[in-house]
């Protein structure tokens, strides 16, 4: 089992999705995002009721250490009250990947 991560997020709209996608990886919380242009057709309960919406899915490449504030950074852009946050473990990837994974969401160094 590796400390790498990918975090699945639904968004409502393509707009939505690549605002929160450059956000995370600007910010270093994400090393890459994918955004699965092609529509997402979920169906889910929703206060009582089945709903059914076109969506747009995120797949997040991050480290368990930055979780908590990529889930903050997500809710804080996200426009659902409860947005999909799922992260699965990376059990096993490329070396080169990984490591690049956690280059990519090392904070930098400030110049002197």
């Amino acid at each position: 089992m590796t400390d790498k991560i990918v975090v699945l997020v639904t968004c409502s709209s393509a707009k939505e999705a690549r605002r929160i996608a450059q956000s995370l990886v600007r910010d270093r919380l994400a090393a890459c995002v994918n955004r699965l242009e092609i529509p997402v057709r979920s169906i889910y309960r929703w206060k009582e009721k089945v709903e059914s919406a076109r969506e747009v899915m995120l797949l997040i490449k991050s480290t368990k250490d930055k979780f908590a504030a990529l889930e903050r950074a997500i809710k804080k852009l996200h426009c659902y009250d409860v947005p999909e946050i799922i992260a699965l473990p990376i059990a096993k990837g490329s070396r080169d990947y990984l490591a690049w994974i956690a280059d990519s969401t090392r904070p930098r160094r400030r110049a002197r």
